[in-house]
C-alpha cells in the first residue's frame, strides 16, 4: 500500500466517524425537541453542531464530547484526503 492509498483510506475512515458523529448529534438535539431537516441535513449539520455546542455549555457547563469528534473527524478527512490526493 502507497502512502497515498493509507492517506485516501484515513480520510474515508474519519468520514465515516464525522457521520456516526453527526448522527448523534442530530440525536441529541431532537430529545431536546429541536426540528432537524433531514433533507437539508448535509448543509445544516455545523448549525446542528453549533446548536449542539451551545446546549451542552447550557446544561453542563462544558461542551459536549460529539461536537469535538466531529470537528476533529472532519478536518482530519480533509486534510488526509488533501495531501493523499497531491502525493498521488
Amino acid at each position: 500500500m502507497t502512502a497515498s492509498t493509507g492517506l485516501i483510506t484515513i480520510a474515508f475512515v474519519s468520514l465515516g466517524w464525522g457521520i456516526v458523529s453527526s448522527i448523534m448529534i442530530v440525536s441529541y438535539l431532537k430529545q431536546r425537541g429541536i426540528k432537524i431537516n433531514f433533507f437539508l441535513l448535509r448543509m445544516l449539520i455545523i448549525k446542528y453542531a453549533n446548536q449542539y455546542r451551545t446546549i451542552t455549555r447550557e446544561e453542563t457547563g462544558r461542551t459536549g464530547p460529539w461536537f469535538y469528534s466531529f470537528v476533529a473527524a472532519m478536518n482530519l478527512a480533509l486534510v488526509s484526503a488533501i495531501v493523499g490526493l497531491v502525493m498521488r
